[in-house]
């Protein structure tokens, strides 16, 4: 009753496939032609492993093995499938494939479940097309509004909905999972740091995960000719937020204590070479393990931004995300430790400095993680690697805690 490596990596190399950037990572944004592609090579793995497939109504699929016990909670396991635009082929799908092989499992040693397994992938955890992240996971947890959906949109104007019918998807289905329907949530996820590669210790497990908040940020001017505009007269977008893009990571090195800062996306306009810009949009993520150093940044940074505003300048400051710091279930951790130790794998405890979709769920039913290690700690790019045993080892361990959980033992 072990996995089967060679098959995980099967698994990921085939879904690797599915990207609209062939050659130079993989980019699998959220109701693309690439994530239809995807979705239907992962709703074929689940029916071929005897499960029941559903998606809902913002598109997260889910593969059920019901279980002996009546209308019981289920014990999910799984992750995202959609990337970062030239990303890598493990961050999220490692996960969703390690649910698949643990369906696998199940099938292979005739295993009935007194609670129900259920494999999920979920949509939009990185928020490279909609913005915020995490939208799978809040969505069906209902931190995301019918309205808020229906208006959401991507960087060219097309709406979340439009996109899900484009791709055959329903998106009037109903998107809302109700907590006493899950019973826990467990999630594989890599690392996407250095720590496990250099301890040469294969899985972690996971003890808490970061505050993460998402900013969007404003900047508006006056456009112009770049040949006729003296200095003098120019209100520069561009120029005012590169101050302030500039200034932003001396604002987490004062706050220390692992608090982060990144600008990771930048839009101008109208994007002309000879056009003086007059209006910025760009991102700030801030990260930290302590709500009260999360707060003390977004703080700061709303004050640094309307700071700015002089000599026809204008700035403005959306939160479009905020999450606070999650511990994982104290009792998944002792199981998780517990099977580690009796397959004799070895384990650390470590902390997440990224957001996943266990830290939404964590509100809501217990949850656990484990991380693997990531080759060079690389991660959100094409490099990113991890060892597919190491992804068995952790598989081993979240099959254990599964047949566990699923007996109704544990929790």
């Amino acid at each position: 009753m072990y996995a089967n490596h060679k098959r995980i990596e099967k698994h990921i190399e085939l879904l690797s496939q599915f990207t609209s950037t062939p050659g130079v990572g993989v980019t699998r944004l959220t109701y693309s032609k690439e994530d239809l592609s995807a979705r239907n090579y992962i709703k074929e793995r689940m029916l071929e492993y005897g499960l029941t497939v559903t998606e809902d109504g913002l598109g997260n699929i889910f593969g059920k093995l019901e279980g002996t016990i009546l209308d019981a909670p289920s014990v999910i396991i799984g992750s995202h499938f959609d990337s970062v635009p030239n990303g890598g082929a493990y961050d999220g799908t490692a996960g969703v494939v390690v649910g698949l092989e643990i369906a696998a499992l199940f099938q292979e040693n005739n295993c009935k479940p007194a609670y129900p397994l259920e494999i999920i992938a979920l949509v939009e955890e990185e928020g490279s097309r909609f913005g915020g992240g995490l939208l799978g996971s809040r969505g069906m947890m209902g931190l995301l509004t019918n309205e808020e959906f229906h208006t959401l949109a991507d960087k060219d104007g097309i709406l979340a909905k439009d996109a899900m019918a484009q791709i055959g998807l329903d998106f009037t289905k109903e998107k809302l999972r109700h907590p006493k329907s899950i019973k826990a949530f467990l999630e594989l996820h890599i690392e996407q740091g250095p720590i496990l590669e250099e301890k040469s210790i294969p899985v972690g497990v996971v003890e808490a995960i970061v505050g993460l908040t998402q900013l969007e940020v404003t900047v508006r001017g006056q456009a112009g000719h770049a040949g006729t505009t003296p200095m003098g007269h120019r209100s520069d977008a561009l120029v005012t937020a590169a101050e302030i893009i500039s200034a932003i990571p001396q604002i987490a090195v004062e706050e220390g204590n692992g608090t982060v800062i990144t600008t990771g996306q930048l839009n101008v306009f109208p994007n002309g070479a000879n056009v003086i810009p007059d209006k910025v949009v760009f991102s700030v993520d801030i990260r930290s393990g302590m709500e009260v150093h999360v707060q003390n940044v977004i703080r700061k940074v709303k004050e640094l931004v309307s700071s700015k505003n002089e000599n026809r300048i204008y700035t403005s400051t959306e939160q479009l995300l905020y999450i606070s710091p999650k511990e994982m279930d104290n009792n998944i951790r002792t199981i998780l430790k517990e099977k580690s130790e009796k397959l004799d794998i070895p384990y650390c405890s470590i902390n997440s400095g990224a957001g996943h979709d266990a830290m939404v769920l964590s509100d809501f039913t217990a949850c656990g993680m484990v991380f693997i290690p990531s080759k060079n700690g690389l991660s959100h790019c094409p490099e990113e690697w991890s060892d597919a045993r190491h992804i068995a080892d952790g598989t081993d361990i979240l099959f254990q805690t599964a047949l566990q959980l699923t007996e109704g033992n544990g929790i």
